[in-house]
């Protein structure tokens, strides 16, 4: 993995860890053995988890009606050691991503993060507290369209992303803004960004690689349609992809490297690897995953030494009222189980399935691998049924069980589970599994952040 030169170490600076999003570290997690939880309620989702160059945790907290909170964490036992409320309030939603949801660390410790007012903000963390330095105001073009995600390209050229399908940059030096709008289409996902100067957007219609025209103005290299299917699935924020683009593969290496995304079809979904050079997207494969009518993934797809991890979602209810029913006392519906890697042959452009784990209920959770130690970290939601027969732990009985549960990547077989909790709070609601230097698992969680480490 190249390491970006505007932005925080792999590993430390964004919600999929670095520049190609491939939701994979070098390092290790949690073990397995007799592993701890820690808790901190926060009073708003803290779903976005970066490092700072002392480990510490850099998140924002986001709850409905409220402005979203940017909170610097000590890694060991949650305490806040600094805050900064962040211009605009949150709407009603509690699946609304923008301002805040997606953010990175650049070279310098410093936050750059969209706002809910409309803008971005740089953010220096200096010592035990963050000052703000710059802000660019973007509302001139986007309006009240909110900004999904902002990430800089390898000249340093920030791009942002709004859900009503706006591709934009920002010239960090001068504040000079150019854009583009996808007429007809919307973004609900982040992006990723390549060495070449490739910027890859994934809009509800279709895969875009981007790079910077005169003077910064986006340009579209290329648009390849994928199948966005008949219907908004349930566990899905849109009708199309739920996956940020994943790349796979030196920009120097055949067909400029390559990049994968997740359809929508129907009766199956399909895992659908591209070539990623300007030259246009050859399609390497499209490989069928989880059953007929129930397969949704509303999170990144996982690279792993080329191949491809994939989670189904289906069935999660994304909406404020299912969370009101757990408060009442209400399990969370079940989800259909499925995860699976797909392995890839980029020679004979060709895939397969390596294995699949069809007992694993993942609701929402933006599962992550460590290559450390070979585990694929999860956070899954057993049935009512399957809680009744999990002999000697906790859980018998609780009726709204989250597990941390980590799977053999090379097998997909579970390696162990750990009981975080019960109850609506302990929904992750979409955020993702962080790893920390010392091998801790953070997971946000509708209460705020939960820690799990060996002890």
């Amino acid at each position: 993995m190249p390491r970006h030169p505007f932005m925080a170490p792999n590993g430390r600076s964004n919600l999929h860890d670095d520049a190609y999003q491939t939701d994979t570290y070098t390092r290790s997690g949690p073990a397995g053995h007799e592993p701890t939880v820690r808790t901190r309620l926060q009073g708003g989702l803290c779903g976005s988890v970066t490092f700072d160059s002392r480990g510490r945790l850099v998140t924002v907290c986001m709850a409905p009606g409220r402005a979203p909170r940017l909170m610097l964490l000590d890694p060991d036992n949650l305490g806040a050691i600094a805050g900064l409320t962040l211009p605009g309030t949150a709407g009603t939603s509690n699946t609304d991503v923008t301002g805040g949801g997606y953010f990175y660390l650049d070279d310098k410790d410093r936050v750059v993060v969209p706002t809910k007012a409309g803008g971005v903000q740089v953010i220096a963390i200096q010592g035990n507290a963050f000052v703000a330095q710059r802000s660019y105001d973007l509302k001139p073009v986007i309006g009240d369209a909110g900004i999904v995600s902002a990430l800089p390209d390898w000249s340093g050229l920030l791009w942002f992303v709004t859900r009503s399908g706006v591709v934009g940059t920002v010239n960090l030096t001068n504040g000079v803004i150019r854009s583009q709008a996808l007429r007809g289409e919307q973004i609900a996902n982040s992006i990723a960004v390549d060495e070449s100067g490739g910027v890859f957007v994934v809009s509800d219609h279709a895969l875009y690689r981007f790079d910077a025209g005169p003077g910064g103005t986006p340009h579209a290299t290329w648009r390849a349609v994928y199948d966005r299917g008949t219907r908004q699935k349930p566990g899905q924020l849109s009708q199309g992809s739920g996956t940020t683009p994943t790349l796979i593969g030196s920009a120097s290496g055949p067909g400029g490297g390559y990049v994968a995304i997740t359809d929508n079809a129907d009766p199956r979904m399909h895992v659908l690897v591209m070539a990623r050079g300007k030259a246009g997207p050859m399609r390497v494969c499209a490989e069928p995953v989880f059953p007929a009518w129930k397969g949704a993934d509303e999170n990144s797809l996982i690279a792993v030494n080329g191949d491809l991890i994939a989670e189904n979602n289906y069935g999660y209810v994304v909406g404020s009222d299912a969370l009101l029913e757990g408060f009442l006392g209400h399990r969370a519906p079940d989800t259909a189980p499925g995860v699976v890697r797909v392995h890839v042959d980029y020679a004979r452009r060709s895939c397969t399935t390596a294995w699949s784990n069809t007992t694993e209920r993942v609701p929402s959770v933006v599962s992550k691998a460590a290559l450390g130690n070979g585990l694929l970290y999860t956070y899954t939601h057993p049935s009512a049924a399957e809680l009744a027969f999990r002999p000697g732990e906790h859980s018998i009985g609780v009726p709204d069980a989250w597990y941390l549960t980590a799977l053999d990547v090379r097998t997909g077989k579970r390696a162990w589970s750990m009981l975080a909790g019960a109850g609506p709070l302990f929904n992750n609601h979409y955020a993702p599994v962080s790893i920390g230097a010392d091998g801790a698992a953070y997971v946000g969680c509708v209460g705020g952040l939960i820690r799990i480490a060996d002890s």
